[in-house]
């Protein structure tokens, strides 16, 4: 729908050559902006009023009657729900702890949320297909599920921080709305979203133009390989310094594998930018002991490295 407007701004307004390296980036630029941005002004106003009949009080006490398994299947589909880098997520996640919801389950939540949500599917969708969009949502569920049974198992409550231990808060009476509210909060709540990650968005496109217009594809593909073997380590140790939440980083990823990247290599960059980085760990350190942030990080990495080498043997 949006390539010919694409088209005609950059080959016949301007009067760029689609063999132009600057009018193949910038036609690539501009079609994935309207696209994505299109795509998310819907689904998120679409998720955002059906959240207004989950309060999270329900959720907290939905989460805590349930056996671990299933409470870990269902906090991760949660965080698919919930547009959030790991700062917003955190005060949720300090409520699910609160409330008695066991920490395994709670865990499962904090790596979803900022890795498999709607953000991350929109986007996917838009840039490369659903079959990869369904893998990448697969996959990450079965990560962020299987990280939070092995934290689950080893019992590490102690180690986090006193403070958030010591919180309890009283049940907060959910609120009644009609639908014009609901309808508002929707509205608000969308372009909440799209303020707070737009930036994030373009600079992605942005690079992920770069590469596709300027960066020749055999310079990924010899990267590519020669590292059968280290390639996916290095793709998660690339990624942890970053925090560009899979807002910023799909797009990149995008370009990178219309170059050759290997899928699996590619979405273990992506699972370590958006659920394993530096940043977050800092921001972690809040709520909890250095301890369960190495135990977190671990599990987390293996996870997501054997996550890799699977999809690149495999597909």
């Amino acid at each position: 729908m949006f390539k010919p407007i694409a088209d005609w701004l950059v080959y016949e307004l301007i009067g760029l050559s689609p063999e132009n390296r600057l009018g193949e980036a910038l036609n690539f630029f501009i079609w994935d902006t309207m696209k994505i941005f299109f795509m998310m002004l819907v689904v998120i106003f679409m998720v955002s009023y059906v959240r207004s009949y989950l309060p999270p009080q329900r959720v907290r006490r939905f989460l805590s009657q349930k056996l671990p398994v299933v409470g870990n299947i269902f906090a991760a589909g949660i965080g698919v729900a919930t547009p959030f880098c790991t700062c917003s997520a955190i005060p949720l996640f300090i409520g699910f702890i609160e409330a008695g919801v066991p920490l395994g389950v709670t865990f499962s939540f904090l790596v979803s949320a900022p890795m498999v949500n709607e953000v991350a599917l929109i986007l996917l969708i838009a840039l490369v297909g659903w079959k990869v969009a369904l893998i990448y949502l697969g996959t990450g569920l079965v990560v962020a599920v299987v990280s939070g049974l092995v934290i689950g198992w080893l019992r590490p409550d102690r180690f986090l921080q006193d403070h958030v231990r010591n919180i309890h808060f009283g049940e907060v009476e959910e609120k009644q709305w009609s639908q014009r509210e609901r309808l508002r909060y929707a509205v608000a709540y969308t372009r909440d979203i799209l303020k707070r990650i737009w930036l994030f968005i373009v600079i992605g496109i942005a690079v992920g133009a770069f590469i596709h217009g300027y960066i020749p594809g055999d310079i990924i593909l010899r990267f590519s390989s020669q590292s059968t073997l280290w390639g996916v380590p290095t793709a998660v140790l690339l990624g942890v310094p970053l925090y560009a939440g899979a807002a910023g980083a799909i797009p990149i990823v995008t370009a990178l594998l219309e170059k050759g990247l290997p899928l699996g290599t590619a979405l273990a960059f992506l699972m370590a930018v958006t659920a394993l980085s530096l940043p977050e760990f800092i921001i972690l350190r809040q709520v909890m002991k250095t301890r369960l942030i190495l135990i977190f990080a671990g599990i987390l990495t293996v996870s997501i490295i054997l996550t890799g080498y699977l999809f690149n043997f495999v597909v």
